[in-house]
């Protein structure tokens, strides 16, 4: 059996082709859009490929060397602010490849299950009383990227429902483990504890911004078995939840790190940290993926927080080692 992961350089898709590995039934191909992107992170047996999903022919190549029997379709411009600065870019990027990777599936005729990759963002801001969030709940999308994610969605329901593709629709919330991009939330606080730990700031402090907002956190690890769980279990046209079902402040984030910091950090708000709109709590109901799949959380919240602290610990003092 074949798997292609688009998006295997990036955070998710690194951690997915481990996983995918580990299986041992599956022949695991990536696909990134610059060379250099390659091989960090992954298992050596990981055939990367490289191409632009925005480009229709490129897609359409891709998809006939591989010609995967599983397509999990994780590429994507995934950092909100970044949608703000650049709406089109995100559109673009996020809608145009996945198009791409439908028309060729379809074109080509193959059997091909896809999981398509939403995200809790589609939701935006909920009111108290439609919490927990449930599949069924209204789509309020309060930024580009939510907006592009909202657009995948829906291009995998109607490419099921126009075309019988075998496409599951995933919203995973908030995921975080070792290996994210410090423009995330955990990896900004951990990559400024290991700084200061390893004597590089100037000032023993920490810069953070709303420390009130609370989200659905789940370790990255147990997110993307649920990627393969639910593309193996989940029904052709429907859409799943993957969370935890629990809201954790981000001060309860910040808190678990600097427990286990090893030198004493004072907190500092910085407004440039904050979002133009920013959604005060959410949270998700899991029922759905559970029932079909019986998958739960497996990693404890502490321990994700405190291993997101340890691997920036190691590229920190990685990085003091290739200065010297």
């Amino acid at each position: 059996m074949r798997a292609l992961i688009t998006g295997v350089g990036g955070f998710a898709g690194r951690h997915l082709a481990t996983y995918l590995v580990s299986q041992g039934n599956m022949e695991v191909f990536g696909c990134v859009l610059h060379a250099d992107q390659k091989r960090v992170g992954l298992p050596p047996n990981v055939r990367v490929l490289e191409a632009d999903l925005r480009d229709p022919q490129a897609v359409h190549d891709l998809i006939t060397e591989v010609r995967p029997d599983r397509l999990f379709h994780l590429a994507a411009q995934a950092f909100v602010p970044e949608s703000l600065r650049d709406p089109w870019g995100t559109l673009e990027n996020n809608i145009r490849g996945q198009v791409n990777l439908l028309e060729a599936t379809r074109r080509l005729g193959l059997p091909t299950r896809i999981l398509v990759v939403g995200s809790n963002e589609e939701y935006g801001q909920a009111r108290p009383e439609e919490l927990p969030l449930r599949e069924d709940s209204p789509l309020r999308p309060s930024s580009p990227y939510a907006v592009s994610k909202v657009t995948q969605d829906l291009l995998g329901l109607q490419y099921f429902l126009s075309y019988r593709l075998h496409i599951v629709r995933v919203r995973p919330f908030n995921h975080i483990g070792p290996g994210q991009d410090e423009r995330f939330v955990a990896p900004a606080f951990a990559k400024q504890i290991a700084e200061i730990e390893a004597g590089l700031r100037p000032q023993p402090v920490i810069y953070v911004g709303n420390l009130e907002a609370q989200r659905d956190f789940s370790d990255v690890r147990d997110i993307v078995r649920a990627y393969h769980l639910i593309l193996e279990h989940g029904t052709p046209g429907e859409v799943y939840n993957i969370c935890s079902g629990q809201p954790r402040s981000m001060r309860q984030l910040l808190e678990i790190m600097l427990s286990a910091s090893r030198v004493p950090i004072r907190v500092k708000h910085d407004p440039s940290r904050l979002r133009p709109v920013d959604t005060p709590i959410s949270f998700g109901d899991p029922s759905r993926l559970r029932a079909a799949t019986g998958w739960q959380p497996q990693i404890p919240f502490e321990q994700t927080v405190r291993d997101v602290l340890e691997d920036w610990r190691k590229r920190i003092r990685q990085d003091k080692e290739g200065w010297n």
